[in-house]
């Protein structure tokens, strides 16, 4: 399974199918899914001239050309593309739909069709952001599209998007899963139920459930870990996203001292960029090493090409030159990225942060936490969004805590001019995923048994205090696939249909031949993406691949935005 592949594929069917000069119109969402899986030269290289919004009415005629239009089947597509045929700019119309089609609306686009322009009307199930091969995501932006209604509970909209998209990936793999949920989750439940109803009522595209048994839906909660989005994260990919942020593969440098011109806004692809596909798992310190070798080996190459002496040499040069120019770019631009995380984990004195948030999540040791986390909210050199994030994890870690001292430091950072809406996200992260909400004991102090657990694998070695934490989602898989604690996995996860005999495919010599999609309602972060990629190599013998997914990608400021609005006291 690989997601990036999928979306690639029906991408490049899209633009090779139609010969000839072509012009290609996107809607709002279909850009971004195509700007993550495919590059304006490749597009250029199969006669894709001109690429435009479908919603921009000053377009040039232009009836020589044809045009394929890659849209989601939604109302405001379906008005753009009426307006189009009505008054048609261009030659022949190719036109695909990223999901499944309403009949009414191929109605609407037969009657609207009156000069007869329209070629072909297909479904290409690309309805999704696909980031990595390992990991995909729905698009719901916190700012754009709420994902909650009210408390525990879908906004319609975006339950209604999610199952779309979610479709479309099982489409696009020809999957159709086993659904289980987690138990105490109404959404994933919800969810799961529109899904299996969208999958009964298109039997004819998904096929019968019987005819796949060896591929599995797992619906996870945010709600379930709280803990991970709120950490600080030191592999490359991760901190780009929580310090500069991501948007779908986007970067905006325009606010980095004294960033040239070219790296004002810069894309980053694990299919595009060798050196990030190579360093996007390293931690921060290793990166440092990477990168420059990475300088080395463009300098060794760029004195290669001092020495031009005959029309050979010229020649050379010539042919070498676009990947002389792309080696560049990449160069200046990692650099550039570096540059700027090295100087935000300096400026907000990050190492500092971060060793106290893996003492937090990792150990019981509620004095000594406690006092550091005081002396923490007193630095007047440490930011309040880092001071609140670590009050957080405190109040996750110790809510059942005899003495927990929540109230005190809420006290404390409104003392320290923190501000007050700030601090209310403290009582909004514990409504939404504090112990009583929890299904799991992610800190492995609710018992006597978990306390011992969790005290032995305090005394086992780490490679780095910065990165001791391991997300819950992963500590699951792991778990699932080497066939351990499979009673307790079955009845947090139980099958969607209770009449289903189907139990999940685990033995003692753990999980074989089987797909795993596993997807996070409330958003997953980029280390659990690590995670995943990791169990993947190590599982490449078992025929195990897994897949994630989730409503969006998070870092702590999306989540807490995320969650303001809908869980706010």
């Amino acid at each position: 399974m690989d997601v990036l592949k999928a979306a690639q594929h029906y991408i490049n069917r899209i633009i090779t199918d139609t010969s000839g000069m072509k012009v290609l119109l996107l809607d709002r969402e279909t850009t971004p899914i195509i700007s993550l899986v495919s590059t304006q030269s490749y597009l250029l290289s199969k006669e894709v001239f001109l690429v435009d919004r479908i919603e921009n009415q000053q377009r040039d005629t232009m009836r020589h050309l044809k045009c394929i239009c890659f849209v989601r089947p939604t109302n405001a597509s379906i008005q753009a593309l009426i307006d189009e045929l009505r008054s048609p700019k261009y030659g022949d119309y190719y036109i695909y739909f990223a999901n499944i089609l309403k009949k009414s609306m191929i109605e609407l686009l037969a009657e609207n069709d009156e000069n007869e322009v329209v070629r072909e009307v297909q479904e290409f199930y690309a309805d999704f952001y696909a980031v990595t091969p390992n990991m995909f995501h729905i698009g719901l932006v916190p700012a754009q599209h709420p994902l909650f209604g009210e408390g525990h509970s879908w906004n319609p909209g975006a339950l209604a998007r999610t199952v779309q998209g979610l479709s479309a990936l099982l489409l696009s793999m020809k999957k159709r899963p086993i659904i289980r949920y987690e138990r105490n989750s109404a959404m994933a439940l919800k969810l799961g139920q529109e899904l299996e109803y969208l999958m009964n009522h298109e039997a004819n595209l998904f096929g019968t459930q019987a005819a796949n048994t060896t591929t599995q839906l797992l619906l996870l909660d945010r709600k379930n870990d709280p803990v991970t989005p709120l950490l600080t994260h030191w592999t490359y990919h991760a901190m780009l996203h929580e310090l500069i942020g991501i948007n779908n593969g986007r970067i905006d440098l325009s606010h980095v001292p004294d960033a040239r011109g070219e790296v004002k806004e810069v894309m980053i692809s694990q299919d595009q960029d060798s050196f990030f596909k190579q360093a996007q798992f390293l931690n921060f310190g290793d990166l440092g090493v990477s990168v420059k070798e990475f300088v080395d080996s463009y300098q060794a190459k760029t004195q290669s090409h001092h020495r031009i002496e005959s029309i050979s040499d010229m020649k050379r040069f010539v042919e070498a030159y676009p990947e002389f120019r792309k080696l560049s770019g990449n160069v200046s631009k990692h650099v550039t990225l570096i540059g700027e995380l090295s100087r935000l984990v300096s400026a907000r004195h990050l190492l500092a942060v971060s060793e106290l948030e893996q003492s937090l999540a990792c150990n019981e040791q509620h004095s000594t936490d406690l006092k550091a986390l005081r002396a923490l909210i007193a630095d007047s050199r440490i930011l309040p969004e880092n001071k609140v994030r670590c009050v957080l994890l405190y109040a996750l870690r110790y809510e059942r805590a005899p003495g927990n001292a929540t109230a005190e430091l809420k006290q404390l950072l409104s003392s320290h001019g923190v501000d007050a809406d700030m601090v209310a996200m403290i009582d909004v992260v514990l409504r939404y995923g504090g112990a009583r909400e929890r299904q799991s004991d992610i800190f492995q102090n609710e018992n006597i048994f978990s306390r011992g657990r969790n005290i032995f694998k305090g005394l086992q070695g780490t490679e780095n205090v910065y990165t001791q934490h391991t997300p819950a989602l992963a500590e699951m898989l792991e778990q699932l696939v080497r066939g351990r604690q499979i009673q307790h996995w079955q009845e947090r996860l139980p099958a969607l249909d209770p009449a289903t005999t189907v139990q999940m495919p685990v033995s003692e010599m753990g999980l074989r031949n089987q797909d795993i999609i596993v997807f996070v309602i409330g958003g997953a972060t980029l280390d659990e993406e690590m995670a995943v990629a990791r169990l993947n190599s190590k599982l490449a013998a078992q025929n195990v691949r897994i897949v994630l997914g989730s409503t969006c990608i998070h870092n702590s400021q999306t989540f807490l935005h995320e969650l303001s609005a809908t869980f706010f006291p």
